[in-house]
C-alpha cells in the first residue's frame, strides 16, 4: 500500500505538533482528502520518515503531530553528482525526477555555449526552487529520506573548477576506448558524470571539461539525447558498483 508521505522543509521532532506548509496541505488535504485523525508520513531530508496524524484540517491548512521517528536507509553507495547541461522546460524536470529515483547525491546545472536555455538572475533563482521541489518529490515517491541538492546554475568552468579534485569525472563520448565494465570500481570515491546540452559540447566545453580531468565513457554506438543520456549512464554505473541489481 503506497504512504501517504510528504517533504515539508521545517524541523521535526517526535511529540510536535506542526504547521502543514500550503504545498504539503494542498496535496495532503485536497488532494489525498485525508481528515482529521488520518495518518501521513512527512520527511525533511535528515535521514528520517516521520510518522504523524493530522490533528486539524482546513481550508486554509492543517496540522499534525508527529508520532515517531524512522531512520530510512535509502542511499546509494556509489555517490553520483549529476552534472547537467541546462535543458529546457520538462526535459529537465524529468531528467531530475529519474536521476533522484535513482539515486543520484547531488546535481550541478550548468551553462554552456550551445545551451538553448538562458537565464537571467531572476528566472535562474526562480527554476532552482522549483528543480529543488521536483528533487524533493522524487524523494517523496522514491522512498528516500535525504534530499539531493541542486546546486544554482553556474557556467562550466565556474561549475568544473569547483569539483572534488578526488572524483572519478565522466563524460560520454560514443568515441571513446572506455566502456563500463572497463572502469575500475571507484570505491568509495565520488563520480561526476558530465551530460551536454540539446545541442551537444561545443570544442570549447570539451576543452573545459578535460583540463578539469574528465574522460571519455562509451555506453554504445549511439548518441542519446540530454533527457536520456545522464540517465542511461547512471543506470549502469548504479547495475555495475552500486545498489541497482
Amino acid at each position: 500500500m503506497r504512504q501517504n508521505r510528504e517533504y515539508i522543509d521545517a524541523a521535526l521532532t517526535t511529540g510536535a505538533r506542526v504547521a502543514l506548509p500550503e504545498a504539503a496541505a494542498a496535496h495532503l488535504l485536497r488532494v489525498l482528502r485525508l481528515g482529521v485523525g488520518d495518518g501521513c508520513v512527512l520527511f525533511n531530508g535528515d535521514g528520517f520518515d516521520y510518522d504523524c496524524r493530522v490533528v486539524a484540517a482546513g481550508k486554509r491548512g492543517g496540522e499534525v503531530e508527529v508520532l515517531g521517528a524512522r531512520a530510512v536507509d535509502r542511499e546509494s553507495s556509489l555517490r553520483i553528482v549529476l552534472l547537467q547541461g541546462v535543458a529546457r522546460g520538462e526535459k529537465m524536470d524529468w531528467i531530475l525526477q529519474k536521476a533522484t529515483e535513482l539515486g543520484v547525491a547531488g546535481f550541478v546545472p550548468v551553462n554552456s555555449e550551445r545551451s538553448e536555455v538562458r537565464l537571467d538572475e531572476a528566472r535562474a533563482a526562480k527554476r532552482l526552487a522549483h528543480w529543488q521541489g521536483v528533487v524533493a518529490s522524487a524523494c517523496g515517491q522514491s522512498g528516500r529520506a535525504v534530499v539531493p541538492p541542486v546546486a544554482a546554475p553556474t557556467g562550466l568552468a565556474e561549475a568544473a573548477a569547483a569539483l572534488s579534485v578526488d572524483a572519478l569525472k565522466l563524460k560520454l563520448d560514443p568515441t571513446a576506448d572506455t566502456n563500463v565494465r572497463g572502469l575500475a570500481d571507484p570505491q568509495g570515491r565520488e563520480v561526476v558524470i558530465a551530460i551536454g546540452p540539446e545541442g551537444g559540447w561545443s570544442p570549447r566545453d570539451r576543452t573545459v571539461l578535460a583540463d578539469a580531468g574528465f574522460t571519455g565513457l562509451r555506453l554504445g554506438p549511439r548518441i542519446l539525447r540530454t533527457e536520456t543520456a545522464g540517465i542511461a549512464a547512471i543506470s549502469a554505473l548504479q547495475a555495475a558498483f552500486g545498489d541497482l541489481a
